[in-house]
């Protein structure tokens, strides 16, 4: 079975980069497609802080990384595994899911903060984060995702 997406919108500005870390800082702007989203649909989603894009990591070319077994980043410091095992943009779909902050919304546009995905990302759905969703149960990673995160999610180091 195979399906067509549509994207809903794009990301306009935040970084141009695949870099890894330092999404901290990170500010874009989701522009909605106004022939595929209807007028009101972003009515209410100011009443929320953050939430789910799902999107193309359109800019990788061979996606089959995802069924070979490696290093997460080429760290030989942290054990092979697999692509599922993994949340990098190499994956058979190119699907990538990142929650964020928003800012201002219009009917036409998302404002939001740190968004792990590049100007130009086609921008397949978004959802409000509810806390129901957040996972049930104690929640258990490897070691080596706390060492791989550290700097995700910071501000971008100062140039020298």
């Amino acid at each position: 079975m195979s399906f067509t997406l549509r994207p809903i919108g794009t990301v306009i500005g935040g970084r141009d980069d695949l870099e890894d870390d330092f999404w901290g800082d990170s500010r874009a702007t989701i522009v909605l497609n106004p022939d595929i989203v209807p007028a009101g649909a972003t009515a209410g989603l100011d009443t929320f802080s953050h939430i789910e894009v799902v999107f193309l990591f359109h800019l990788i070319e061979d996606p089959t990384q995802v069924t070979q077994a490696r290093h997460p980043r080429n760290n030989e410091a942290w054990p092979k595994i697999g692509g599922l095992a993994q949340r990098n943009k190499a994956r058979v779909n190119r699907i990538g899911v990142s929650r964020c902050q928003i800012g201002t919304v219009t009917d036409t546009t998302i404002d939001v903060y740190g968004l792990d995905a590049i100007n130009g990302t086609p921008v397949l759905d978004i959802k409000p984060w509810m806390n129901a969703y957040k996972p049930r149960g104690t929640v258990t990673e490897p070691f080596w995702v706390s060492e791989l995160m550290a700097n995700y999610y910071t501000d971008t180091p100062p140039t020298s």
